[in-house]
């Protein structure tokens, strides 16, 4: 069974499980500190290569099995109907490989068989689905800061937990991958960009059979962000006005552990979820 499964819906997540990670040696490689990857050697690592005790450094401090801090689910999300692990499609900016491992937080077991969806907006601060509202209504995100008085634009829009129903027919930067028997899941996208009022961030979601299990968000050590907004596409857009320390959603628990590589950057965490809601 192929990595990617382009196009089958989320819903079918059942038929896929046990899919394995293509170069998740790799990215066990960078996340656990030792040599830097490169697409041409990564990307042909099978899962069988990769030991326990590989896994473990690239999971360092795992075994805390701290319930993660659960966020709303803001107003862009929707089933993207994509169930693969390169999310960039055409969108440029900082190659990003994400290694996500779900357990338990109370057994510190792994969760195979669930689903982790990942999105976000692109260099430019526009989501996928939502261009023209992500874009403050005109489809470009506003540049600069916002004049004395204004309100900001450019952000998301009122909105908690109710699904978005797509204003475009754009899929970029949004998909959904079956956690294997370890309960881990790779995705390559890009360094997301910034929009007023927020930091920098990933949206995720953990479905556990049917249900939405754990929706959160991942964030990036501020010196890494700065780096990265110096580079292009992103250095085109300047005013960035929220950074982690002025989040209102941001934890230091949602950090994402981050290796620079030859050709990008590898992010991993882990993701403890409640299946039973017991709150522990």
């Amino acid at each position: 069974m192929d990595h990617d499964h382009e196009g089958q819906r989320v819903s079918r997540r059942r038929m896929l499980a046990g899919v394995s990670s293509v170069g998740l040696g790799a990215l066990v490689t960078a996340c656990a500190g030792k040599s830097p990857v490169t697409t041409s050697t990564g990307e042909t690592v099978a899962l069988q290569a990769v030991t326990d005790a590989d896994l473990t450094a690239l999971f360092a401090g795992a075994r805390t099995c701290t319930l993660t801090a659960s966020t709303t689910q803001g107003p862009y999300y929707f089933d993207a109907d994509k169930i693969r692990g390169d999310v960039r499609e055409d969108k440029q900016g900082a190659k990003l490989r994400l290694a996500l491992q779900v357990q338990d937080s109370e057994t510190c077991k792994p969760i195979p068989h669930a689903v982790v969806e990942i999105w976000h907006c692109d260099a430019g601060g526009l989501y996928s689905g939502a261009e023209a509202a992500s874009g403050g209504g005109g489809g470009t995100p506003p540049t600069g800061p916002p004049p004395t008085g204004t309100p900001p634009t450019g952000g998301p829009p009122p909105g908690g937990d109710a699904d978005l129903e797509p204003t475009d027919d754009k899929r970029y930067l949004r998909g959904a991958q079956v956690t294997n028997q370890r309960g881990i899941v790779e995705f390559t996208t890009i360094w997301p960009g910034w929009y007023r009022g927020r930091t920098i961030h990933v949206h995720v979601m953990v479905h556990v059979g049917n249900e939405k299990t754990l929706t959160t968000q991942l964030m990036f050590d501020e010196t890494l962000n700065s780096a990265v907004m110096a580079t292009e596409p992103y250095a085109q857009r300047t005013g960035r006005d929220t950074f982690n320390d002025g989040d209102s959603i941001y934890q230091p628990s949602m950090l994402l552990k981050v290796t620079k590589a030859r050709d990008g950057y590898v992010g991993c965490i882990v993701l403890n979820a409640d299946p039973d809601h017991d709150g522990s």
